[in-house]
This record gives structure tokens, sequence and C-alpha cells, in this order.
């Protein structure tokens, strides 16, 4: 796929990068990119933590355009957030409209919209775009905050009028496909070669885990809701020599579990000092509670991990019982501790480069070269926005 301009309607591209700034990032290598930063699909709280994002979007919204590649450019419009609102979604698609025109007459190509939020199908048909890509990498409705009834039926809306759906979790592509035919089940990919880092013997730990005692059981990732801190206090507790180790920025309450003295949350650090995290690690986790939303996650941090050469215990999420044996499932407080003192003693720099192999070919290159492949198909056997989709019973993966 070359040529294109492709508008791109995610969250906030200034945040920490996920799927969708990996993706993006390989498509503007021969693709014009017009990220805007969507914020209406939650209705604000009266909380100190929406008043901040908030005031942070109108930052935003001054700064205008901001050309951050060669080929890529970030907006944050001025919209309405009051996703259950009929009138407010209108407004937004005119107010959309009016915000990128001018950015849009400067960049050439056919245009196709990419979505990575479930609430844009009243926009469709804005932008003057040819294809649009719905790309579904969770369960919007299961997020604490989102209006359910609204989410879901905007979600199925979109599946709908997409030309493709593209889903990250198995899960997701049994769901959406009842939706589109047009479904395909891309897992996520990995910085394999910036994970790799940690496999180096001489490769920096990072400066506030190398004092800690070790063992470090480590997590680094967002601090939400779904996160079971409960399990790891009580693993915390179990086994006092132990270091809990978690490097994330925290949208919860944790004043009780800073309390435990080997639990230490060490706050937000910047992607490229992840690897060096990765290397202080003596066994990483994942430890999700088991709900809608979780089970619909693919969670990125499992093949950087393991590119890292990490042995990994996770809470059994569907996505992550793929990587068994090398990753090990463990429930409830006794299999985990269980399972972490298993995973400390299988370190080795032949196990490390063993679990690292697993994940090299699975770059997110490789990831966007599939999905163009199926753009591809859908241009040779469909015209430009036909949008009479069946369920279909026989699924199209992408093989990880």
């Amino acid at each position: 796929m070359k040529d294109q301009t492709i508008i791109c309607l995610a969250n906030n591209y200034f945040f920490d990068p996920t799927s969708k700034h990996h993706v993006m990032r390989e498509l503007s290598k021969s693709n014009n990119v017009l990220w805007i930063n969507w914020h209406a699909s939650r209705r604000p709280s009266l909380n100190r933590r929406d008043f901040s994002s908030i005031l942070e979007k109108l930052k935003q919204f001054r700064r205008g355009l901001v050309q951050v590649d060669e080929r890529f450019w970030v907006l944050t419009p001025f919209v309405v957030p009051l996703p259950s609102s009929s009138l407010a979604r209108k407004l937004n698609r005119w107010l959309l409209q009016v915000q990128t025109r001018r950015a849009l007459r400067h960049l050439p190509g056919r245009r196709q919209v990419w979505s990575f939020t479930a609430d844009v199908g009243p926009l469709v048909g804005s932008f003057g775009e040819e294809r649009v890509i719905y790309y579904c990498v969770d369960e919007f409705a299961a997020f604490s905050g989102y209006d359910v009834e609204t989410t879901r039926r905007l979600d199925r809306e979109l599946c709908e009028m997409s030309d493709l759906v593209l889903t990250t979790s198995q899960a997701l592509y049994n769901s959406k496909r009842v939706y589109n035919s047009n479904t395909l089940f891309v897992p996520h990919g990995v910085l394999y070669d910036h994970f790799a880092q940690a496999l180096t013997a001489d490769f920096p730990v990072a400066p506030d885990l190398a004092d800690l005692p070790r063992p470090v059981i480590g997590y680094y990732g967002l601090i939400q809701d779904w996160q079971d801190l409960d399990l790891l206090a009580e693993v915390a507790r179990r086994r006092p020599q132990w270091s809990i180790a978690l490097v994330g920025k925290v949208q919860i309450d944790i004043a009780r579990f800073r309390l435990i003295p080997n639990m230490h949350f060490l706050g937000q650090r910047p992607h490229a000092d992840l690897p060096h995290y990765s290397r202080g690690f003596d066994v990483a986790t994942i430890p999700h509670k088991i709900n809608e939303l979780t089970r619909n996650m693919n969670p990125i941090k499992l093949r950087e991990y393991l590119a890292a050469g990490l042995p990994v215990v996770s809470t059994p999420l569907p996505e992550v019982r793929v990587y068994e044996p090398e990753v090990r499932i463990a429930e409830g407080a006794d299999g985990w501790v269980a399972a972490l003192e298993k995973a400390i003693t299988d370190r080795s720099c032949e196990n490390d480069r063993r679990r690292s192999a697993l994940v090299a070919t699975e770059g997110w290159a490789v990831r966007v070269r599939a999905i163009s492949e199926e753009l591809t198909r859908l241009d040779t056997e469909a015209p430009a926005r036909t949008r009479v989709r069946r369920p279909t019973t026989s699924p199209r993966l992408v093989s990880s």
C-alpha cells in the first residue's frame, strides 16, 4: 500500500506507544498519515484526572496541526465529549470536517479512514474516503466510564459500515465477524530489536531496579482497575524477600498497597527505557483480572517480555495461553507463588534466547504487510465503499 492518505482516529498520540502507534508509523513510511486525537468516546467526570486531561487536550488544540515525522501529522480537534447525545455526534461531525479541511487539502492520494475507537461511525463519509478500516483492539463497552448501550450500538454500526474489520484477539474476531464478513484476526506485533537488547549481558539495568532485593518480579504498563493488585499484594506478603516492581502510570487508588514494604510503584517511564527494566526483571508478569474486558485483550507487553527473554507468569487470559508452556498460567496466590518460583529457576542464557526466538518474526512490519495484502484483495474483489456484509463461519487469521 503506497501513497494513500490515511486518516487515523485514535486516542492521544502523545500517550505511550501502543499498537496504533506502531501500525501508523509503519504505514507512514509509504503513505501520508493524519492522526486525529479523538477524545469524545467518554463523558468526562468531575474528578482531578479528567480535569487534567481536559486541560491537556486544550493545550494540544491550541498547538494546531503538529508534524511528528516526514509524512505524519497529528491534530487535536475541538469536539464535544457527549457520546450518548445524537446532537453532539452531529455537531462533532461538522466540527471535524471544518478542522481537518485545511490539513487534508495538502495531503494528496486516495483517502482511507482507520479507526481505533468504536464510536466514530457518525463520522464515516466526512473525509471523502474510499475505504474505512476498523482496527478493534478492545471490547470498548467493558471499560469503566463508558456508556455500555451506546458504545455497543456504535461498535456494531462501525463494524457493519467498514470495508475491513481488524481484531487483535480471537475473542474479538469471533464477536465482530458476526457483523462483517471482511473481518481479520491480526495479533499484535513487537519491536523485536528494541526489546531484545535486554538479552545482552552488559546491557544496563534501570537504576531504580539495581538496588532492589532479588528476585525482582516485574510488571510494566498502565496500573488500572483491570490489574489484580490484591493478588500481587498477597504474593508480596507470602514472599517478603522478593521485590514486586510495578512500572507505569497509576490511575487508581494504591494507598493501601504502598504500605507493603516489598511492593514498589516506580511510576511512568519512557518507552525507550523499558528494555532496561526488562533487563532488571527476573520474572515478568501479566496480573490481569479475568472479566469481559481482559478476555478480549491481547497484551502487547507479552511479546515484549518474550523478546527480552523473560519468563512470564500470567493469569489465564485466552491470548496468553497461545504461548504455553513458555508462559506459565496461574490462578490464585498459591498458584502464582508456585509458578513464580519455577520461573525464577528457569533463567539461563539458553532459555532466555529460546523464549526471545519465539517472537523474532512477529514484527510490526509483518503485521502491516498482512493487512496491506488484505486491502489489496478487497480492491480486486469489490469496489471501494461497498458495504454489503454477511456473517461468516470460516475464520481468516494472520498466523502468529
